[in-house]
């Protein structure tokens, strides 16, 4: 007995706009970032360039999987391609912890020689980072909670937005004090906030790429409200997996020794599992037996 009722197209087109307007403003800032950052000597800067490239990348891998969840299933994908959001958050963590590990480096080497860093054009330039990244930030600001797809897309560019801020500080430093070696500084300030903001998306990420139960589901308290059901004896067999960053599926086996009313209590269960747990997905089988959960088995 199933039940499923989700419109993830209506999903991709409610944020198809925005990832096309966030790819569009950031890959422009990152050639201005990247061309200036070499003409200014500024290693924040191009640090921040490379660090944008990355979120680029990352928002064209969110959107082509928020594309592809959208597509129907068939049958030989008979949930078709709704994991690709999973992956593709996945790939989005590592590619920026990636990203910290080469800023961190350099900063560190450009410690110990400091180079002469032109501190207006680097004021300029990262003020321009700050308007482009705060407007790409609210984009994704409204669709973040629920899919951590959006939410890595809404952290990166909250971030940007703060490591500009930084770097326009390091520069109104060089200008006022002549103080070299506050670029690499705040290039490894940079790459802490990158590592923050993104340790979490990459644990989430793995989370729901090994299947484990989706962030926000108890299945203790699922399984609490499955055996509060009409006529319902014991619960076994239960398992809750993510299909998508936005959408979850459970199987479970009910013990109802009383055939009467299946289909109401069926119904009854669906509706509760969506509305409470917004678990789309249902598949439910009956047991006419109190035995129970198998000894030495998961229930």
């Amino acid at each position: 007995m199933h039940d499923h009722n989700h419109d993830h197209r209506h999903h991709f087109d409610t944020h198809n706009r925005s990832f096309a307007l966030a790819v569009v403003l950031n890959t422009l800032f990152v050639v201005i970032e990247a061309v200036y950052g070499v003409l200014s000597g500024s290693l924040a800067l191009v640090a921040d360039a490379g660090h944008n490239l990355s979120d680029v990348m990352g928002l064209i891998m969110a959107w082509l999987a928020s594309w592809l969840a959208s597509k129907a299933a068939t049958y030989s994908r008979t949930y078709g391609l709704k994991k690709t959001t999973i992956l593709a958050a996945l790939f989005n963590a590592l590619f920026l912890i990636a990203a910290v590990g080469g800023i961190t480096w350099e900063a560190i080497q450009r410690l110990s020689n400091p180079a002469d860093v032109a501190g207006l054009t680097v004021i300029v330039v990262a003020g321009i980072g700050v308007v482009i990244n705060g407007a790409t930030m609210l984009l994704f600001i409204k669709g973040q909670k629920g899919d951590i797809n959006i939410r890595g897309a809404f952290l990166h560019m909250a971030a940007d937005t703060a490591v500009s801020v930084g770097v326009v500080i390091s520069g109104i430093i060089l200008m006022s004090t002549g103080i070299t070696w506050i670029d690499p500084v705040v290039s490894l300030v940079i790459a802490a906030v990158i590592f923050v903001g993104t340790w979490q998306l990459l644990k989430d990420s793995v989370k729901l790429a090994v299947d484990a139960v989706p962030k926000g589901i108890d299945p203790a308290t699922v399984q609490e409200r499955l055996e509060n059901l009409p006529g319902i004896q014991s619960v076994h067999h239960l398992h809750i997996w993510p299909l998508s960053t936005t959408e979850a599926a459970l199987t479970v086996h009910l013990v109802k020794p009383d055939p009467a009313d299946d289909d109401q209590v069926l119904e009854t269960a669906s509706a509760m599992l969506r509305q409470e747990f917004d678990i789309d997905h249902t598949t439910i089988q009956w047991e006419r037996n109190g035995s129970g959960c198998p000894s030495g088995t998961h229930c």
